[in-house]
């Protein structure tokens, strides 16, 4: 049993490959696996219909500093 399932997400993996429909698996905060997870999560997220990407960092900023 995993500690976290999130299932039927569009993940978008950061490869550039076009976003697909995958359940992963999360065990200790480590992705354990990507694709069809057939065993049960203690907590499981149904993303349907949501982005999931995992790995994602934003370092987007509006910070406009002036010196």
């Amino acid at each position: 049993m995993h500690d976290l399932v999130i299932r039927n997400g569009a993940l978008v993996d950061g490869t550039g490959a076009p976003a697909r429909t995958a359940d992963i698996a999360i065990d200790k905060g480590v992705i354990t696996a990507v694709g069809v997870v057939a065993e049960a999560g203690v907590r499981e997220i149904d993303a349907s219909g949501l982005l999931v990407t995992p790995g994602w960092v934003d370092i987007h900023t509006h910070y406009d500093g002036t010196g």
